[in-house]
């Protein structure tokens, strides 16, 4: 297995994609965004590998967003390559317009809720405008279900379904190896964004943290992430993970009780600052995700803000935030 990684100028500078070799076939998994330039350097990477792009024979991606199945159909083109997306992001993939009209309406819908001002939302739309192309030629996909599993590459593949970031983002383990190419569900130095990144995960922050707990059940030896370097220790990292939405939360509890009733955009600026480029969604949408679990837990409450048209939470019961998210001292 090798680790190739490309750079951008769309995202968080780089991002990984891995190269699977034996048995006569080749497989990957990500690919990165559809530009000019990453495409150049996709090829260059195979190529000093001594692969041609019309090689491969599989192609596994993690979820959805561009940077990880950009270059997924120019691949399948070149070569006709299988390209495997779990069924929550298949559509996403495949470009199919009723979904993405679907997900566009939501995020209009909750960026009002959220409380986002003009300004900021005419910024964030003309970026994932901008940016669209980078999509890349939608591919023909093979949808998989948590669990289905694969030998391919003379690797035994497994999937472990780890949503949160995205509803259908998938972590595949290698049976043989006790590893997984865990795509953003776990990262090495920053976190993954859940609430922002893809609005139609329902109750993100939970269904995160679930994640979390699983990976760290699984207790990989190592772990790919999507961006920067290999996680030697998997398990702690999951739970230095979970230990910071802990943190997160009592935070989000601090703005609260210093400034009153607070949208997510509000809560969001209180603790990000000033945003731009995609992180314009992903801030309040974090807040978001943080204040809806913490209102499902009676931490918070919330009303919708006639004069504002927004949804504001106020503290409810600072105690019972204790219980919001599970204890890792077993880990």
């Amino acid at each position: 297995m090798k680790r190739l990684q490309l750079e951008n100028h769309e995202f968080e500078g780089s991002n990984s994609f891995y190269l699977l070799e034996g048995d006569g076939e080749v497989a990957l998994v990500d690919t990165g965004v559809s530009t000019p330039d990453v495409k150049r350097q996709f090829d260059e990477k195979l190529e000093e590998c001594g692969v041609d792009v019309g090689d491969v024979d599989h192609v596994f991606l993690t979820h959805w967003h561009a940077d990880h199945v950009g270059l997924a159909g120019y691949v399948q083109e070149e070569s006709g390559a299988s390209v495997r997306i779990h069924e929550e992001d298949a559509p996403l993939v495949e470009q199919d317009e009723a979904t993405r009209g679907a997900m566009e309406e939501k995020q209009r819908s909750v960026l009002e809720d959220w409380g986002m001002p003009d300004d900021k939302k005419e910024n964030l739309l003309a970026f994932i405008t901008s940016n669209s192309a980078i999509q890349g030629v939608a591919p023909d996909t093979e949808r998989f279900e948590d669990g289905d599993s694969w030998e391919v590459a003379g690797v035994e593949l497994e999937a472990v379904h780890s949503p949160g970031h995205t509803a259908g983002l998938t972590s595949f383990a290698m049976l043989d190896e006790n590893e997984a190419f865990t795509g953003d569900a776990l990262l090495p130095v920053y976190t993954p964004n859940v609430g922002g990144a893809d609005v139609r995960v329902e109750k993100p922050l939970e269904r995160y943290v679930e994640t979390l707990f699983r990976l760290a059940d699984r207790d990989f030896d190592r772990a790919y992430p999507g961006h920067r370097d290999p996680i030697d220790e998997p398990t702690e990292r999951a739970v230095e993970i979970i230990e910071h939405h802990r943190e997160r939360s009592a935070r989000v509890v601090d703005v609260l009780s210093e400034e009153g009733a607070c949208d997510a955009w509000e809560t969001g600026a209180h603790l990000f600052g000033e945003l731009q480029g995609i992180h314009i969604l992903h801030g309040p949408g974090e807040s978001y995700a943080h204040l809806e679990h913490m209102e499902r837990h009676g931490v918070v409450s919330s009303y919708r803000d006639d004069e504002e048209g927004t949804i504001k939470y106020e503290l409810e019961d600072e105690d019972a935030l204790e219980g919001c998210i599970p204890p890792t001292d077993e880990y």
